[in-house]
């Protein structure tokens, strides 16, 4: 990797808050999973009586990454497991300018986890890929036809912004060597409006919460969350512990333990009301591959994982070493990250080596 800084880096450097406290301790290898249980939510709904949405399909915005990508894309692998990118997108505009998603420009992709379910489908492994990690940018297509040539020390959080969600795609597959089966994104104000469809979630917190970069303001004990107040939560960092992402990971898991319990506590799929507002909702946030883009294939995608059961899903945090030019940014640790991929590659057991991040944010 070479040590040459473009302009582009630099300003991505100064401009994205995560700069500050992105490289915090690591050693959790529990990945930002709140996504999870929206996609856990939105395959269970979509399994159960989707033909009653079939007007929702339209919401649904697909993306043709065959067409996107072409040709520059690894082999399909020899057996039946699937991959899928799934993104958080951060975006500053539209509803989520009012959402308190910071004072950079733009759109990043907040959340990044690559989900491989094995041949069988019985458990999921999760990697997240932290946002200021430093990759290699192939050459990319942008929407508009135009050619992005490929760029070395790029944070894999501005890729989004910078030239799409292909180009993410493109970028992960050249990073673990493994093809993407399928893609999806939630932005910020799906999720906002997710919560509200449900009608709140209740969360215990067992210190006071004050954090004014996400706008959370919150005493000790139990508390009913709105959207807005949820998007707030799974989004602090400032105002717990060291101010690094590890606290905010243990929010992520908190909240979605409590979401998922919510949804079984309202048995959402007895109330066709409520279940058609909360595919509305979702939907309308989501950003599938050309393949899920519909109500129909995302029933029988989520058919096809019946037999996953989402507590035993494995959520690792790709390894990642601390920049030597650049204290406040990772790179991909080696010799970890190559046995992950390669693990996910070949459907075989993950060696605990390759759970073991070396940037622990000097949390010993």
């Amino acid at each position: 990797m070479t040590h040459s800084t473009t302009t582009e880096n630099r300003q991505n450097s100064k401009s994205d808050d995560a700069g500050q406290h992105g490289a915090g301790p690591r050693r959790r290898r529990r990945g930002r999973i709140v996504l999870m249980a929206l996609l856990v939510l939105l395959l269970t709904v979509a399994g159960t009586g989707y033909w009653l949405y079939s007007d929702l399909d339209g919401n649904i915005k697909g993306i043709d990454l065959d067409r996107a990508i072409g040709d520059d894309r690894p082999a399909k692998l020899p057996t039946s497991g699937q991959n899928l990118l799934i993104l958080g997108s951060d975006s500053r505009a539209g509803a989520n300018a009012a959402l308190k998603t910071g004072n950079v420009s733009g759109a990043r992709s907040d959340t990044a986890l690559v989900m491989h379910i094995p041949e069988g489908r019985q458990k999921a492994v999760a990697v997240s890929i932290p946002r200021d990690t430093l990759v290699t940018r192939p050459e990319c297509t942008r929407a508009d036809g135009s050619k992005v040539p490929s760029a070395q020390r790029v944070m894999f959080n501005s890729i989004y912004s910078q030239v799409g969600s292909a180009c993410v795609v493109k970028t992960v597959e050249k990073i673990s060597g493994i093809r993407m089966d399928h893609y999806m994104e939630i932005d910020f104000a799906g999720f906002k409006e997710l919560v509200d469809a449900i009608g709140g979630v209740d969360v215990t917190v067992d210190q006071d919460i004050h954090d004014s970069s996400s706008g959370l303001d919150l005493t000790s004990g139990t508390h009913r969350l709105n959207g807005t107040q949820s998007l707030e939560f799974v989004r602090t960092r400032h105002g717990i512990g060291d101010g690094s992402d590890l606290g905010r990971i243990g929010l992520q898991q908190r909240f979605m333990t409590a979401l998922l319990s919510e949804i079984k506590k309202q048995d959402l799929l007895g109330s066709p009301t409520k279940t058609y507002n909360i595919a509305d909702s979702l939907t309308q946030a989501l950003t599938t591959d050309s393949e899920l883009a519909s109500l129909t294939a995302l029933a029988e995608f989520g058919r096809s994982m019946n037999g996953v059961d989402p507590s035993t899903m494995e959520t690792i945090m790709l390894p990642v070493s601390y920049d030597r030019i650049d204290p406040n940014r990772v790179v991909a640790a080696e010799p970890q990250a190559s046995k992950l991929w390669k693990a996910l590659r070949s459907d075989s057991e993950i060696p605990e080596s390759a759970k073991k991040s070396p940037a622990t944010g000097g949390d010993s």
